[in-house]
Order: C-alpha cells, then sequence, then structure tokens
C-alpha cells in the first residue's frame, strides 16, 4: 500500500532509542571563563566521506559539505570538529585511519584535496606529500605494511612506499578513483595492489610499478565504488556500476571477481532490489541503483551494498543491503520508518515530529576489522550499526535524559553540528528561551537556556519551512514574535549571489503568540517571496505595531496593524532589476536601513541597485548611502545604538576586484573608511553593547584564517579569536545578562557559544 510522503524543503535528521546519553553539561555561571562549545540542533546538513579506525572502532571521521571534518572516540555519542583552518572539510575523498595506531589518520583536506595527516587524534595536522591533482575516491593502507599508501585523484592513483613522504604517479589507472585494494592473498614484499576508476579496474602484481587493466566481464564501466576482501582462503572484489533496463531486464548493479580480477560476474543475488520501473511518484528513479560496496579482509564474503530507492515503503527503500555469501543472496538490514515494520532505526527528531522518514541515498563505510560495523552518512544524518544492521543508532544526535522520545522532546547537541544559523536570539521576558532560525532545518527553541533544544512541530510549522532568516518580539506582550521565513536559502553568500542555487521561491512573514511553538502566517498585500529580514517600531502602539518586512527582489514593505496589511515600501531603494533586500534594521533613532545586495548576470556583477540605503521618513523614501561601484557585494551592516551616521558595512570582492573587507561611515556614507580586509569575503560587523570600543569583525566563505576578529580600540586593530574551531562566520549577538558571552552565528557550523573578550 501506497502512503504519502509529507512535503519537506529539505532533509536533515537525528535521533536515539537504544543508548542512554551522558548527563547534560552544567551551566555555566555568569563571568565564568568559557571555551567556545556548539549550541543547538546537531545533524541537519549533508555528511560525507565517513570512515572508521580497525584499531579502535569508537573512532570515526566524518567530513561535511559547509566546510568542517569531525572526530568521534566514543562511537557517535559526542564529536569535535576539527578546525577548518588546520584541516578544511573535503566530501570526495574517504580518508583511512592506521590499521595499527588509533591517533593516525590520512585525509585530504580543502575542495582542492591536499592530503595531511594526523598522529595525535586530530589536534594537529600536517600537509604531506606530493601528489598532484585533487584527491578523491578514498585514501588505502596496506594493513600488514602500512608504509605502503595508495591514495586517489580525479585522474587515476598514486603510491607511496614511504608512509606518505613521496608519492609516485601510478602508471596505468586512469579516470576518477573509487577505491583500492590491497591483495593479502600475495606476499608482502610483493603485494598485489588493486585501483578502481571511473573507468575501470586494475591489477599491480609489482608494487604498483606496473598495472594491467582489469575489467573483462563488466558490461560497462562508469564504476561508483568498489571494494575487496582478502584472507587466507582466497580475494573477493566487488565493484558497483550503473544499473539500466535492458529490454525489460534488470542490467548492472553489484558485480564480483573471485580470480583477482581477470573476470567479473553479477553479483545481484536474490533479495536485492531489482526493480525496473518506479514504484511511487517518491522514487530516486526506475531502475534501482547501488551506489556504494563495501567489504573487509576479516570476512570477503561479507559484503554490503547501499542503494537508491524506487519507492518509499519496504522493499523499495534505501534498505543497506548485506550478504554473507559474497552476492549470492542479501538481505535489507535499514528501516528507519516507523509507518511500517520491522522498525530497527533510533528515532531523530525529525522522525518523531514528522513520523516518517525523509529518504536519502547514503554514503557509507566499513570498519576494516570488522564487517558487522559500518557508518552511513547521508544528506542530515549518521547512522551506525555493530550487529551487522540489526540495529542502528543515532549518532547525530541524541535525545535528553527522560522518557523515549517523541513529539515535542528535547535534544542535547552531540558536537556534529552541521547546519547554517542565522542568528541566536535570547527572549527579551524569558530568558531562559532561547531561539535558533535555520537554513534547511528551519527552526529550533529551547526552553533551559540552551542546553536542549527543540525542533519545530510539523503543526503550526510556517508554510515555509527550509529557512528562518530572523525575528522580531512585540516589546509589551510576551511571546509575540514575528518571523521572516523563506524556502528559499543562504541568502546573501555565494551560493545565491553565484547562481549555483536558484535565487527566487516562495516565503513570508509569519506570527506566533505563543513563544515561537507555532506560526500563523501573514498575508494581506505582501508578496510571496523570500522574506531575510523583519523589524519592529517599539515606539508604535500596543496591538497596532509598525513593521518592516525585507524581501529578496521584492524590497521593502511595511505594516502599521500589527502586520495585518501590508503596503510596498521601496520608492528610491535599489533599481527595478535589483531589489534584492538582505537586511534591515531600524536606529534607536527611529532611521531605517535597508541593505540591498549583489546580482551577478552571466559571471560579471552587475551595479544596478547595489548598496545600502537609509529612510527617515519610515520607508516611504529611500537614498542610497554607499553604492556600486565602490560596492558590489555587500552582505551585512551594523549601526551605532548612539548615532545613526556610523555605520558599518561588510563586502566582499566582485568582478575581480580586492573590494572586500569591514567598512565604516562616521558621517552619514559621505565617507566610508576601510577598517580592516582579512579576506575576499567579510560579512559583517557587531558593536558590544555593554564595553565600548569593542567591535567585532566577521568573514564568512573563502576566509583564509579565522572568520571572527575582535578590536578592542574601535577598529584601529583586531585581533583573530581563539580557540573557535569554525571560520564561516556570519553574525555575532550578546547575552543582556553577561557581557563576556557572546553567540556566533555561522555558516555551516551551527551557533557557538564563547567569549567575548580574547
Amino acid at each position: 500500500m501506497k502512503r504519502p510522503l509529507a512535503a519537506f524543503a529539505c532533509l536533515v535528521a537525528a535521533g536515539t532509542l537504544f543508548s542512554v546519553p551522558p548527563p547534560l553539561p552544567a551551566a555555566l555561571a555568569p563571568g565564568k571563563a568559557v571555551a567556545w562549545e556548539p549550541v543547538g540542533l546537531s545533524g541537519g546538513g549533508a555528511m560525507f566521506s565517513p570512515a572508521i579506525s580497525p584499531s579502535d572502532p569508537d573512532r570515526m571521521m566524518v567530513h561535511c559539505d559547509m566546510g568542517a571534518a569531525y572526530l568521534t572516540k566514543d562511537g557517535g555519542k559526542s564529536w569535535r570538529m576539527i578546525p577548518t583552518t588546520a584541516l578544511p572539510s573535503n566530501t570526495r575523498c574517504r580518508p583511512a585511519f592506521h590499521p595499527t595506531d588509533p591517533d593516525a589518520i590520512y585525509s585530504a583536506g580543502g575542495w582542492g584535496g591536499r592530503l595531511f595527516v594526523t598522529r595525535d587524534f586530530g589536534s594537529r595536522w600536517q600537509a604531506l606529500g606530493n601528489i598532484e591533482g585533487n584527491l578523491c575516491g578514498e585514501i588505502a593502507i596496506d594493513p600488514d605494511a602500512p608504509e605502503r599508501i595508495l591514495a586517489g585523484t580525479e585522474d587515476g592513483a598514486w603510491r607511496s612506499t614511504d608512509g606518505g613522504k613521496s608519492w609516485t604517479r601510478c602508471e596505468g589507472p586512469k579516470g576518477e578513483c573509487v577505491g583500492f585494494h590491497f591483495d593479502r592473498t600475495t606476499p608482502k614484499d610483493r603485494r598485489a595492489q588493486f585501483a578502481a576508476t571511473k573507468d575501470g579496474v586494475w591489477r599491480s602484481d609489482d608494487g604498483g610499478r606496473t598495472w594491467a587493466e582489469k575489467a573483462n566481464g563488466l558490461p560497462w564501466r562508469e564504476l561508483r565504488s568498489f571494494a575487496g576482501g582478502s584472507d587466507a582462503k582466497g580475494a573477493i572484489l566487488y565493484a558497483a556500476i550503473p544499473s539500466k533496463s535492458q529490454g525489460g531486464r534488470y542490467e548492472g548493479g553489484v558485480y564480483r571477481s573471485t580470480d583477482r580480477g581477470e573476470t567479473w560476474a553479477s553479483a545481484m543475488g536474490s533479495g536485492l532490489n531489482k526493480e525496473t520501473k518506479a514504484f511511487d511518484e517518491w522514487a530516486m528513479g526506475d531502475v534501482a541503483q547501488y551506489h556504494v560496496v563495501l567489504a573487509t579482509n576479516a570476512d570477503p564474503s561479507k559484503v554490503w551494498a547501499m542503494n537508491a530507492n524506487t519507492g518509499i515503503p519496504p522493499p523499495h527503500h534505501t534498505a543497506a543491503f548485506r550478504s554473507d555469501d559474497a552476492g549470492k543472496t542479501w538481505h535489507p538490514t535499514f528501516f528507519p520508518d516507523p509507518r511500517w515494520k520491522p522498525f530497527n532505526v533510533e528515532r531523530d527528531y525529525t522522525v518523531c515530529e514528522v513520523s516518517q522518514f525523509y529518504q536519502d541515498v547514503p554514503i557509507a563505510a566499513v570498519n576494516p576489522a570488522n564487517p558487522d560495523q559500518v557508518v552511513q552518512v547521508d544528506g542530515g544524518r549518521c547512522y551506525v550499526t555493530r550487529d551487522g544492521g540489526k540495529t542502528w543508532t543515532a549518532a547525530h544526535t541524541r535525545p535528553a535524559p527522560g522518557p523515549a522520545p517523541g513529539k515535542g522532546s528535547d535534544w542535547l547537541c552531540n558536537g556534529l553540528v552541521v547546519t547554517t544559523t542565522w542568528h541566536h536570539y535570547i527572549d527579551p521576558f524569558e530568558p531562559k528561551r532561547r531561539y535558533i532560525p535555520y537554513t534547511d532545518s528551519g527552526f529550533a527553541r529551547s526552553l533551559d537556556e540552551g542546553k536542549t533544544w527543540k525542533w519545530w512541530s510539523l503543526d503550526g510549522r510556517a508554510p515555509w519551512p527550509n529557512t528562518c532568516y530572523e525575528l522580531a518580539f512585540d516589546p509589551e506582550i510576551p511571546g509575540k514574535i514575528w518571523g521572516a521565513f523563506s524556502n528559499v536559502h543562504d541568502i546573501p553568500n555565494g551560493n545565491i549571489i553565484w547562481n549555483r542555487h536558484r535565487s527566487e521561491g516562495a516565503g513570508g512573514i509569519c506570527l506566533s503568540t505563543d513563544f515561537a511553538a507555532a506560526w500563523k502566517p501573514l498575508k494581506g498585500g505582501l508578496p510571496e517571496a523570500p522574506a531575510t529580514a523583519i523589524v519592529l517600531d517599539p515606539k508604535s502602539p500596543k496591538g497596532r505595531r509598525t513593521l518592516y518586512a525585507g524581501f529578496f527582489g521584492k524590497g521593502v514593505y511595511k505594516s502599521v496593524d500589527d502586520g495585518k496589511t501590508w503596503a510596498p515600501k521601496s520608492k528610491g531603494l535599489g533599481a527595478p532589476s535589483n531589489l534584492r533586500v538582505a537586511r534591515v534594521q531600524r536606529h534607536p533613532d527611529g532611521t531605517l536601513f535597508a541593505l540591498v545586495t549583489a546580482k551577478v548576470k552571466e559571471k560579471t556583477f552587475a551595479p544596478e541597485g547595489v548598496g545600502l540605503y537609509r529612510s527617515k521618513d519610515g520607508a516611504e523614501t529611500w537614498q542610497a548611502i554607499a553604492k556600486a561601484p565602490a560596492f558590489l557585494w555587500p552582505k551585512d551592516f551594523a549601526l551605532d545604538p548612539a548615532d545613526s551616521r556610523v555605520a558599518y558595512l561588510g563586502a566582499a570582492d566582485a568582478n575581480g576586484k580586492q573590494i572586500g573587507g569591514l567598512y565604516r561611515t562616521d558621517d552619514g556614507g559621505v565617507r566610508w573608511t576601510l577598517l580592516a580586509r582579512k579576506g575576499p569575503e567579510h560579512f559583517g560587523a557587531a558593536l558590544h553593547p555593554k564595553r565600548p570600543g569593542f567591535l567585532y569583525m566577521t568573514l564568512c566563505e573563502d576566509a583564509p584564517g579565522g572568520g571572527l576578529f575582535l578590536s578592542k580600540d574601535n577598529g584601529k586593530t583586531f585581533k583573530p579569536a581563539t580557540g573557535l574551531p569554525f571560520n564561516n562566520i556570519m553574525r555575532v549577538t550578546f547575552d543582556p545578562a553577561d557581557d563576556s558571552i557572546l553567540y556566533v552565528s555561522t555558516f555551516g557550523g551551527s551557533v557557538w557559544r564563547g567569549p567575548a573578550e580574547w
């Protein structure tokens, strides 16, 4: 029976059913020295390149697509972000743990994929070797001779015989690498090696000096994955290739070689999904596809195959298939959706709130020493099995101690923070209440000063659930909050500006009267477009508040009746071709400011409309106080609360011009002074409300070093933050009860709580 899948903008997740979480961390006393710590939901963003240590199964590594890589030494109960300045993430190359030293890891770092090594479990990383080209596929270490290493690139493979100090290109393998295997049936001093790329499989019988192609029997190439296992009984190789329907017959999928690559035969035994027609409208394709195969030397006949679905319910779902007889027979192991039995996966906050599981194509790794332990990651989650797939635990989040998790449950942050956050709010009436607007995950709130978090309920959720950009609180009515929501994310960062993501879509303003537990959309003249800002005039009458909303592509709208009706107010703002409002702020003296950000056409930044605008008549008219060509990609701005003539503007490089930096005007925009340039893409600034002269500067994307800086002399000198591991920083907010604490929202690393001074 088909059951509909509820619409949802993006994958997020978390969970825990079978393990008992540790106690909550003790709250820090006001004024006490604080180290940086992540705050909010964990999980929720795309994860890649997992790996497990063969010498310590509790140690695992995961890379993510937002800049950071993470390590755990307790099996996924807690994670530590590796400082992005030490090892930026790489989503295309699986790292390798040393076979006997659990502290040693070889990993690609950065989008360019350079090789790094750590020998102290991630505290320090060192660039290694002379590999040319971008690493991809995997890094593989000979378990019997760890000085022998293979590493994949976009065009073939490289080998090292001295632990990675020096490398030689493997002559023979060509194409983008997908995997390796060291054949333990051959002598250690003359070890045969296998290298697989998208173009085929190669074997070397002389230590990697020469290679011969070994792909006879594969009906076509385009390899997606490769794995091997070898022991005293022999070697078995596995490969996954695209599946096709040929004359109504299923062809492709998983293949096996038992003669060291000389011949290949189908391993699509009984039990695998071999459908050639989609079961329902949510299928990932008509033909069942297999993207990952996993095998080990511990038992080469035990093999895993990770699939894309042909429908939502079993047996059509993403199932993590396992075979114990080299692919002759298979059985599904992963049943994460509570709507069907069996159900053997820990619930996370998504499953708890929406009562179903949002499927994605997994990326996975097996423990080289134990075929029963597998970690699989996807667009928002990380799951681990230690019993061959009988049960799966969630390693991306943990529920708070108490009853079994369900709707409305509280969740701990376990450090695997892979989310973009736009602000951190402390409720002005009940400071134990905290709020975080998210990209992809939408919104979360806390009732206990941020120790635990609730993901928003499906009932009462904003109709534009992907992103919440901003909140505005009624100054007299507790629990009354307006929010700006959108199904377009990442405004005003590079994905949107460079047209990598769509920039047009739905969004709007919502109202909550119960401390953000439920949201009601407001209409009354608003465009259905990405809402990026919501501002309230605290001097307007209670019950008839004046509100201003910013819309990406549609300008500024104003309401004088608590948000019931709205009117466009963009006279003098931007240009007809660019009303991309990214931020609106109101100064205490009543002056309004609106930022119109960049627009790229045919890879060129267009100057029309870009700039910072000011209104002194309640948004009836606007005047530019900073505009192109001096600024082509402004990202955010800050105002001096004591003087509306003083403003700070964060800008990024554009059209090949080094115009990125933090700028200040002291005279209402007549002159702008560059205070600092620490990278090509500055984001914004913040002034400490209780510490005169304290100015914080943020960088987001392409920050060559840290992303957060502090000036204690009003911008004359800046010092980077110490101890903050993430460097894509956007906004800084403060704790009104403790001026020694601040919160930073990040582009892909959640919210971090830390010291206000360093």
